[in-house]
């Protein structure tokens, strides 16, 4: 079945190098639901391109000129809220993970992920999920921990079916819907069937702030990510 421009994801590529772009480009013109809008090669051409072509995917690398990918993903973000933002780069120290995620980045990758897993995070991003490189999980899963490490909050939410509990602690892990799926011995489908209701039920918006959260109350062993 074909799909309409209208019904595509459109998507910005910011990159300095060339290269990386075309790269990028020369596989993502093969998805039929995803549509290249452009490219930029620093910050500040990706917040007017933004503006220009309204995507609905961004791919940020961080280090760049004029301004880095920090800073336009907070301008974007400040602008035009509903547009999602996925860091791409080689970077995973504290001081480009944290404030990419705080910027607005919704998911965080490395350049060496593979095509699969970045059609993926498009996809997820335009749907509102998260996607982590687990290093990057791991960062945010022990700064969480170490924040309440003074003293867990004890568990008085929602009630959880074991089952469920044990997909939450796959999520903090930071695997995939396939993998849960892979694990549990249940379809990809049951999966995130389940991660759905669990948000539904916690009041949440991703897996990361499943995550977090599961951390927070007690429905995690941090030991164990």
């Amino acid at each position: 079945m074909m799909v309409t421009d209208d019904a595509k994801i459109k998507v910005l590529i910011v990159d300095d190098h060339q290269v990386v772009r075309q790269g990028l480009q020369i596989f993502l013109d093969l998805q039929e639901d995803i549509q290249i809008v452009g490219e930029a090669g620093d910050g500040q051409a990706a917040v007017e391109l933004a503006k220009e072509l309204s995507p609905d995917v961004i791919l940020m690398d961080l280090v760049m000129p004029r301004l880095d990918g920090i800073a336009a993903t907070s301008r974007i973000k400040a602008l035009y809220p509903g547009t999602k933002l996925i860091a791409l780069t080689s970077f995973t120290e504290d001081d480009k993970v944290f404030p990419a995620i705080q910027a607005g980045a919704s998911s965080y990758l490395l350049k060496d992920v593979s095509p699969d897993a970045l059609v993926d995070a498009i996809r997820a991003a335009h749907h509102g999920e998260a996607r982590l490189h687990p290093e990057v999980m791991r960062k945010l899963m022990a700064q969480v921990a170490a924040q309440t490490s003074s003293g867990k909050q004890q568990w008085n939410g929602p009630q959880l079916t074991d089952r469920e509990q044990e997909v939450i602690r796959l999520v903090a892990q930071g695997k995939s819907n396939r993998e849960i799926a892979e694990v549990l011995v249940i379809s990809e489908k049951t999966a995130k069937a389940h991660i759905s209701n669990i948000l539904g039920k916690l009041g949440l918006d991703d897996r990361t702030q499943m995550a977090v959260y599961a951390i927070k109350h007690g429905l995690v062993n941090p030991d164990q990510l």
